[in-house]
């Protein structure tokens, strides 16, 4: 982290921000202060031209309605259209740049795609799908077909269903409206790159497809911290750390993912997830507890008065809720992994980690399917959907303090 900047007060404009992330990662770059102010349509004029920040940075969507009221813009931001980054001069100019064309140019770079004389497909029409497509342009793609919300028909994509990158500038699938996708992957046979610049959730519904497909993906995160780190430099004048950008979007990540765990009946998800949230500092989370509170009876009450099925399908819209949380470590239902229709919602968002207990050991009290079948068959009937489910495998030794080792030392690998 620059130190040095603590006398500036830095921050970001846009309508909803309730799901920024900018706040932890301009917190790693300097020590300067960093608020997040939203703002409604008519407070943006003033605000730009007599607001109390030095910089700040500018989201949805307002990245195009700030222009009107900038002394100067960069060429760069001038040539795309939009600006995602303000600084009051010293000359009391009001300056407007485009930092996440520097965002997404990483973005591409990560993905390890080369786009120069491939066909791409971009859905949006906004700010940030002005950055994109001029990015995409400059780095030389074949044809670019850009996707607004009255193009987006089964007719129109037809004929651009040999695309061989994908891309999202739109705000559809992000949180809080989890899993919704801009388009069927599966129209786009040629598909070899898919890039969504939403980074909240970690895997959109698109990008979850993508996954399936076995399609190289990255999200917005990478290009969030990027374009952070471009515009520290526009704030300061100083240039940011090296490593930085690695080492931020590593850290937020592990941030924002949640622990994950699933298992058996009575293997201690629970006590294993409670311990596991007290060591990171985290909010614990019992899938069971929340069912509870969401649908007014306990599953157990559920499935002895409405039986298994209708226990399922509300079970579902509980891990739904669950899995759209951030940073959080949840423990849920032993039969969760039954419904495949749970893996998404709790993988969007989620490291997965299978806990493995010696069937013997398993606690039985009060548990009602595992009461009517035995713990040898409900375990050969589930054990193909855990490991479907797991990121990772973590063998219970009985020592409740060793499985939450276990499972921080693998989440911090792999997250």
């Amino acid at each position: 982290m620059k130190t040095g900047y603590k006398n500036m007060k830095c921050g970001l404009i846009g309508e909803h921000l309730g799901h920024s992330f900018s706040g932890p990662i301009h917190k790693e770059l300097a020590d300067y202060s960093y608020e997040l102010r939203e703002l409604r349509p008519s407070e943006v004029g003033d605000f730009v031209r007599g607001g109390d920040l030095d910089a700040f940075n500018v989201t949805i969507p307002y990245k195009k309605d700030v222009i009107p009221f900038l002394d100067e813009i960069s060429p760069e931001a001038r040539s795309i259209g939009a600006v995602n980054t303000v600084v009051k001069g010293k000359d009391g100019k009001v300056r407007g740049y485009n930092t996440d064309y520097f965002g997404f140019c990483h973005m591409i770079e990560l993905s390890g795609f080369d786009v120069k004389g491939k066909k791409a497909i971009v859905f949006g029409t906004g700010g940030a799908s002005l950055t994109v497509c001029a990015v995409l342009r400059d780095k030389g793609v074949r044809e670019l077909a850009v996707i607004g919300i009255e193009d987006n028909t089964p007719e129109n994509l037809l004929r651009h269903a040999d695309a061989e990158l994908v891309a999202n500038a739109t705000p559809v699938g992000m949180y809080p409206k989890n899993g919704n996708s801009p388009v069927d992957l599966s129209l786009f046979k040629d598909s070899k790159c898919v890039l969504d610049v939403i980074y909240n959730p970690s895997r959109t519904a698109l990008l979850l497809e993508a996954e399936k497909r076995g399609i190289p993906y990255v999200n917005g995160l990478p290009m969030l911290v990027a374009q952070a780190a471009r515009a520290f430099e526009f704030f300061t004048g100083d240039s940011y750390e090296e490593g930085a950008i690695e080492r931020i979007t590593a850290s937020v990540s592990r941030q924002i993912k949640n622990v994950i765990l699933v298992g058996m009946p009575g293997c201690g998800k629970s006590t294993v997830g409670c311990a596991t949230a007290l060591a990171l500092g985290r909010e614990f989370a019992d899938a069971d507890d929340e069912f509870t509170k969401m649908h007014g009876m306990t599953p157990a009450d559920c499935i002895n008065t409405l039986g298994e099925d209708r226990f399922r399908e509300l079970e579902h819209e509980t891990l739904c809720e669950l899995g759209k949380k951030s940073g959080m470590v949840i423990a849920t239902g032993g039969g969760a992994v039954t419904r495949e229709c749970n893996y998404a919602p709790l993988h969007q968002n989620g490291t997965i980690f299978f806990i493995e207990r010696k069937l013997e050991n398993l606690a039985r009290d009060g548990r009602p399917l595992s009461m009517k079948v035995s713990a040898e068959d409900m375990y050969a009937a589930r054990i193909g959907a855990y490991r479907r489910f797991a990121d990772v495998t973590v063998v219970s030794n009985e020592v409740v303090e060793d499985t939450v080792s276990a499972i921080i030392e693998n989440f911090n690998k792999i997250s």
